[in-house]
């Protein structure tokens, strides 16, 4: 592929765009439409179809959303539901208008059935309850999908959906406020080696979860980027490890990693969230991508860039 060709990233700030840019800038890419949010505000429409028709992006890749855990997901349900559902909505109908050749949009595991079958394929969408717990999100992820799906339907356009499994890498959210089980893990181990305190986790630990590393998702883009497009994909794809760790495994996991050897309590009066969620990523895998980096390699790198992150906040 021509590595002069625009591509705008949308959300290169965050834990998947930062590694996407990455990817993108490893690789040789040169010609990279990057705009922060106080720069380019994606839930307002006028803004964005104002920003595209300047522009004209040959590519797109749509990371940017607002993200969070159990906690936030919870908090700010009319949140997550209205600013995901307007970032779709406003860069793939601005995408359309302006003719861009290629879309990938970004999703979630959280779009399939609390109860669905496991592991998860593409075909159960739709096909039962969602999480209560992340029903927003999901709803809004879900949308984006069917928006694609529909442009590629009645438009002929190339707009790829791809759907991450649990993500986790280099500059993620470490606050316990809206952050991601792994990365609060990482940092309640880590207060919890400084302070000498034991560890509260929430939940009994029995769900059973899927982890990817950022680097390899963004391998993931840019192998969809360059190589596929929506007649071979279909309506989404997964992108996941095919690997399943139980939360309380996880624990000790991060625990060694970090090195605290303190006590660990489950507060089973707080809520386990989906009990397993692991996605069949056979598709891709047999489209020829299959990620690199193991769960310990990969926590051990977190860390590192979570004691960085630390240092430099002093």
């Amino acid at each position: 592929m021509n590595k002069q060709i625009k591509i705008f990233l949308a959300g290169h700030r965050g834990l998947v765009g930062s590694a996407i840019l990455k990817r993108l800038e490893a690789e040789g890419y040169t010609n990279l439409l990057l705009r922060t949010h106080a720069q380019l505000d994606l839930t307002r429409q006028a803004e964005v179809e104002a920003f595209f028709e300047k522009e004209r992006p040959e590519m797109v890749v749509l990371a940017a959303a607002k993200v969070g855990g159990i906690v936030a997901n919870s908090t700010y349900p009319a949140d997550f539901l209205f600013e995901n559902l307007a970032i779709a909505q406003n860069v793939i109908h601005s995408a359309y208008l302006t003719g861009v050749k290629k879309l990938i949009n970004l999703g979630s595991s959280c779009i399939y059935p609390r109860m669905a079958p496991q592991p998860l394929k593409e075909e159960y969408l739709l096909t039962g309850p969602l999480e209560v717990t992340n029903e927003a999100y999901a709803v809004a992820k879900i949308a984006a999908i069917r928006l694609c799906k529909h442009f590629n339907d009645q438009y002929g356009t190339n707009f790829i959906s791809a759907m991450p499994t649990n993500l986790y890498g280099p500059g993620d959210n470490y606050d316990l406020k809206n952050s991601h089980v792994l990365p609060a893990m990482i940092r309640k181990f880590h207060e919890g080696k400084v302070g000498g305190e034991p560890v509260v986790l929430w939940g009994d630990g029995s769900p059973l979860r899927e982890f990817l590393y950022s680097e390899d998702l963004a391998d993931a883009v840019v192998f969809l980027l360059e190589n596929k497009n929506y007649s071979e994909i279909g309506e989404f794809i997964n992108v996941g490890s095919g690997k399943e760790i139980s939360i309380r495994d996880l624990a000790g996991l991060v625990s060694r990693v970090v090195g605290y050897t303190g006590k660990v309590q489950w507060d089973t009066s707080k809520p386990n969230g989906t009990p397993r969620k692991l996605m069949d990523s056979q598709r891709l895998f047999n489209l020829g991508w299959t990620p690199h980096v193991d769960l310990e390699e990969g926590l051990k790198r977190v860390y590192q860039d979570f004691l960085k992150l630390e240092k430099s906040q002093k």
